[in-house]
């Protein structure tokens, strides 16, 4: 018998990166249905374009750099599912096949592949995408094919949207982001396969929803108009860019709620989603070096006499 000595942390589980991602995928099924409802078949064909880029691009990038293949671990199926439900249905596919390379080459690879991106791929990508193609990126199409303005921008406006529009998904917007009952079908999916904790969701829109109510503006425009959903349940809880203690969690969902709100209330931008979770990404290590547990019976640091 021999004793194997390995290097903490010595819990094993069944999960793997591909299982778990693909609980990712299976979760955004709903919204990828509703958006085919709503939004017609180019939803469909819009996502498998962007998912078959992703994943391509890694492929490409992997095989030229001689690196192991990492494509079976279906992170780049998220990313490409999630840049397609960041998208509007009318958005030339060749405009997804540029996010999909921002988010896969430059802000995922360049920086060592899957755990070491600095922020979401999928985030970075909108923003690329929302900034060099702002026309495009902002075309927002009615379920029933005729231009309108997001709920968010009604509200804006001073016409307050349909509270069950918004929640069932009749409304003009991105692909993933309409149906708030999508999403938390999908929300409800990935908590009980404890994919992500309740935490960070939680305390993101219960934030936007506050500050909501203190600022004077509706907080059910607010938490169902947009992507505060989309990004809470899918983006703002990714692994490697979010707080790994509940404290830090915490920290992370009112950073988060508050600089959506600010950006929604004062910016000249409805949204503010997509900045927010970017923004809160970069100070992620420093609420994980804040937040750091203490280990059981370590001693306490000696101050050192100047």
């Amino acid at each position: 018998m021999k004793l194997t000595v390995s290097s903490a942390p010595h819990i094993t589980s069944k999960d793997t990166t591909a299982s778990i991602m693909r609980d990712v995928c299976i979760a955004m099924l709903p919204a990828l249905a509703a958006a085919c409802v709503f939004f017609g078949l180019n939803s469909l064909i819009l996502t498998a374009v962007s998912v078959a880029a992703c994943v391509g691009f890694e492929f490409l990038y992997e095989k030229m750099l001689k690196q192991p293949i990492t494509i079976g671990d279906w992170s780049a199926v998220v990313t490409g599912m999630l840049i397609a439900f960041n998208c509007p249905p009318s958005l030339p596919l060749w405009v997804v096949v540029v996010g999909a390379f921002f988010a896969i080459v430059i802000v995922k690879q360049l920086f060592g592949g899957i755990g070491f991106n600095f922020a979401n791929p999928a985030i970075v990508a909108r923003i690329i995408m929302g900034l060099g193609y702002t026309g495009m990126m902002t075309a927002w199409v009615f379920p029933d094919a005729t231009a309108t303005a997001t709920p968010l921008a009604m509200y804006r406006a001073g016409t307050t949207p349909n509270y069950i529009d918004m929640f069932i998904g009749r409304t003009g917007g991105v692909l993933g982001e309409v149906s708030a009952a999508a999403l938390l079908v999908g929300f409800a999916y990935l908590l009980v396969k404890k994919v992500i904790t309740p935490t960070i969701p939680v305390t993101y829109v219960a934030t936007v929803a506050v500050m909501a109510l203190v600022l004077g503006v509706d907080p059910v425009v607010y938490v169902l108009g947009g992507g505060l959903l989309l990004g809470a349940i899918f983006m703002a809880t990714d692994y490697t860019t979010s707080p790994y203690t509940m404290k830090g969690q915490i920290i992370y969902g009112i950073g988060l709620g508050v600089i959506t709100v600010l950006i929604r209330r004062f910016g000249s931008m409805t949204e503010g989603v997509s900045y927010a979770i970017l923004l809160m990404n970069l100070v992620v290590p420093y609420i994980n070096k804040a937040c750091r547990q203490k280990p059981l019976g370590a001693p306490a640091k000696v101050k050192e006499a100047k």
